[in-house]
């Protein structure tokens, strides 16, 4: 879960932040090996109000004495301007960017908590490749107002990788009510013009069938089921939500969390 991977890097940023008031410079060495100030996925950077990287235990080592505080994300987004901002404003706080997960080769939403030091911010950050339910329902509800507002722009929209529907391991997709078949799939393109009414889970479970039937009842239908998410390339359970739209069912799920 999100809360404990917050609390994970929450525990890891307040022992380093310790370290560093009581031996200054010489707690980066720590900070940037193997050792008590990293993990599988945690690790500390330190960042001086001058914008200059001073220590980093991942991948953001090779930006260590370089000035880093117009650095942008893929979205273009100043993160470390807005984090230096923040802790000379706080002390303390919370900054969410992209950057890339090495782990899946790809620009993902990272959460980093910060607490200001002397003259310097100490950081601890991780990876939130899973969207939430909230975050899918509200993709969902964007989703419908496009395709109400015109079908095929809509349709192209939701498969173009621009388009703003396809963020990480959430994606819209829609299916004809009459023919089962597929007009959109951000994630799975291959997809389109397939007829799916009899497709099923790892698990055998006719999922499209029941989002078929429970939509009809409900304004907005959630259907649980087993699907490959396409950050991680593995099975997970995932609830969909979806709605009918005239003659189209359109949906956005979220994966639960390994």
């Amino acid at each position: 879960m999100e809360a404990t991977d917050s609390a994970a890097a929450k525990g890891l940023l307040e022992r380093a932040a310790a370290r560093y008031r009581t031996d200054g410079e010489a707690a980066f060495g720590p900070f940037s090996r193997a050792g008590e100030f990293q993990t599988d996925e945690l690790y500390v950077y330190v960042v001086g109000f001058d914008g200059v990287m001073k220590a980093s235990g991942g991948p953001s080592i090779t930006l260590v004495g370089r000035n880093i505080s117009e650095l942008k994300d893929p979205e273009g987004k100043a993160f470390i301007r807005e984090m230096l901002e923040g802790a000379k404003a706080n002390g303390s706080g919370t900054v969410r960017y992209r950057w890339l997960n090495r782990q899946h080769a790809k620009a993902e939403q990272k959460i980093v908590h910060y607490q200001a030091v002397g003259d310097s911010v100490v950081a601890v950050g991780y990876y939130v490749p899973h969207a939430s339910a909230e975050q899918a329902k509200a993709m969902l509800w964007r989703a419908v107002h496009e395709i109400k507002q015109d079908e095929q722009a809509a349709l192209r929209t939701f498969n173009d990788l621009n388009g703003g529907f396809v963020q990480d391991d959430l994606y819209v997709f829609v299916i004809g009510t009459d023919d089962m078949q597929v007009y959109a799939h951000g994630a799975q393109p291959r997809q389109l013009r397939k007829k799916v009414g009899d497709l099923r889970d790892p698990g055998g479970k006719p999922f499209i069938q029941e989002m078929m039937r429970l939509s009809k009842a409900r304004d907005v239908a959630e259907v649980d089921y087993l699907w490959r998410n396409p950050v991680t390339q593995k099975n997970l359970k995932k609830t969909s939500y979806v709605k009918r739209v005239g003659r189209y069912l359109v949906g956005v799920g979220a994966y639960t969390k390994e």
